[in-house]
C-alpha cells in the first residue's frame, strides 16, 4: 500500500477528531443511540460492505430466508454503529461507570463456582499466562478497556492503521488503564515473553489469513483460513487460551463479559495436528458465541477470502 501524503493524513484525521469531539461532548445514551443510527444509516449507503455481509450470511446460514439474513446484516452495521458512540466516551469514561455498564461472566455467584472459572483462575496463579482471544464480536473494544479498568491489565496484538495521527489518537483511547499494544505484524518474540511471564495477551483471530499463515479449520460448516499463530504461542509457553466475548444485551442494557471453553495443547507429539487440534477449538467456541448474537458480528469481513487448494472462490 502506497504511503499516505501528509494532506491525506489530516484530511482523514480532522474529521475523525471532530465526530469524536461532537460525539464525545454527548451523554454516553444519547451518543450510542447516535452511533446506532449512523450504522443503520452506513448499511444504506455501503453498497460493497452490505454485498459482502449478504454473501457471507448466505455462506453461514444457507437455512435463513433473505429476510432473516437481511436483518442480521441490519444489526451487524448498527452495532458498528454502537461501538463508534461507546469509543468517543472512552476519554471520560472512569472505572465506576464501567462497572455499572459492563457484566463479567466470572463475577457471577454461578460462575465463581464453575471448574472452568476455578481451573482458570489456578493456573494463574501459578504463573501461566493466558491468551485471550475473541471474535469481531459486539464490542470487543469495550471489553478489552473495561477489563483493564476493572480486572487486569492486558496487552493486546493489533495491526496499525496507516494513518499515523488516527493510529495515535486510538491508542491513546485505548490505552487509559494500562493495556498496551503490540504491533501484529512484528510481534512473535515480545507476545511469547509476555505469555511466558504469566501475561494477558489479547488477540482477535477470527480473519482470514493467507495459507502460509494458517490452517482451515470449520467456521459455520465451512473451512476457514484461521491463523496458527495462537496456538504456536500458547504450545512454545505453556500459556491457555480462553476464547472470551463482549456482546451487548438489549435487555439488561449492558455488555456482557463471556467466557468460553478453555484450550490447552494435547501434546499429542504431532505439531502440526496439534496445532490444527487446538486452532479448531477455539475457533468453534468463537462460533458459538457468533450464534448467540448474530447481528452483533463483523460480516462485512471475507472471512472465507482464502480456499483450500482446488475449491472455488467464494466473492
Amino acid at each position: 500500500m502506497a504511503k499516505k501524503s501528509t494532506t491525506q493524513i489530516w484530511l482523514e484525521y480532522i474529521p475523525v477528531r471532530i465526530l469524536f469531539a461532537l460525539l464525545g461532548a454527548l451523554p454516553r445514551r444519547t451518543a450510542v443511540r447516535f452511533g446506532e443510527s449512523l450504522g443503520r444509516f452506513a448499511y444504506r449507503l455501503a453498497g460493497g460492505l452490505r454485498r459482502v455481509a449478504h454473501q457471507n450470511l448466505e455462506i453461514a446460514y444457507p437455512e435463513k430466508s433473505a429476510a432473516e439474513r437481511e436483518a442480521i446484516a441490519r444489526g451487524s452495521f448498527e452495532n458498528l454503529g454502537r461501538m463508534l458512540g461507546e469509543l468517543t466516551q472512552f476519554p471520560k469514561a472512569t472505572r465506576e461507570q464501567l462497572e455499572q455498564s459492563i457484566e463479567f461472566e466470572f463475577e457471577s455467584e454461578e460462575s465463581r463456582n464453575s471448574p472452568e472459572i476455578a481451573s482458570i483462575d489456578a493456573e494463574r496463579a501459578k504463573g501461566r499466562g493466558v491468551l485471550l482471544v475473541g471474535p469481531h464480536l459486539g464490542n470487543w473494544e469495550m471489553g478489552v478497556f473495561a477489563y483493564s479498568a476493572v480486572h487486569h491489565t492486558l496487552t493486546y496484538l493489533a495491526r496499525p492503521l496507516d494513518n499515523p495521527l488516527i493510529e495515535d489518537f486510538t491508542v491513546r483511547l485505548r490505552t487509559r488503564f494500562g493495556n498496551q499494544p503490540i504491533d501484529k505484524n512484528n510481534s512473535v518474540t515480545k507476545a511469547m515473553s509476555i505469555l511466558r511471564e504469566g501475561g494477558i495477551l489479547g488477540v482477535l483471530p477470527d480473519v482470514n489469513v493467507l495459507p502460509r499463515d494458517g490452517v482451515f479449520v470449520p467456521f459455520f460448516g465451512t473451512l476457514a483460513c484461521t491463523t496458527s499463530g495462537v496456538a504456536m504461542m500458547a504450545m512454545r509457553t505453556n500459556a491457555m487460551i480462553v476464547p472470551m466475548c463482549c456482546v451487548w444485551n438489549r435487555e439488561t442494557k449492558k455488555y456482557h463479559v463471556k467466557y468460553g471453553r478453555s484450550v490447552t495443547s494435547p501434546n499429542t507429539g504431532d505439531r502440526h495436528r496439534d496445532v490444527f487440534e487446538m486452532t479448531a477449538s477455539f475457533t468453534s467456541e468463537m462460533e458459538k458465541f457468533v450464534r448467540e448474537n448474530p447481528d452483533q458480528w463483523l460480516w462485512i469481513h471475507k472471512r472465507w477470502k482464502t480456499r483450500p487448494p482446488g475449491e472455488k472462490e467464494l466473492y
